[in-house]
């Protein structure tokens, strides 16, 4: 165990139940963020080679189109 995990499981033992409810509430918001932060990262590359592409937008009804598309697939087991 590293000093500062001692650490801070020496100062969760002086901390009343409510307090430590909140630490890990806290903890888990950060564990969360981070989480997004590096989904944020990994679709950063793929939309950047998209991107590249220079591509023009499709309309409502082209993706309509490809919804349906992907419906009919799914129902026939494509």
């Amino acid at each position: 165990m590293t000093a500062i995990e001692t650490r801070l499981i020496e100062r969760l033992k002086l901390l009343p139940p409510g307090r430590v409810a909140e630490v890990v509430d806290f903890v888990e918001f950060l564990a969360a963020r981070e989480e997004r932060s590096a989904s944020a990262a990994r679709l950063g590359e793929p939309m950047a080679k998209l991107d590249a592409l220079n591509l023009a937008p499709l309309s409502e009804q082209e993706v309509e189109q490809e919804v349906q598309a992907a419906r009919q697939a799914r129902r026939h087991g494509a």
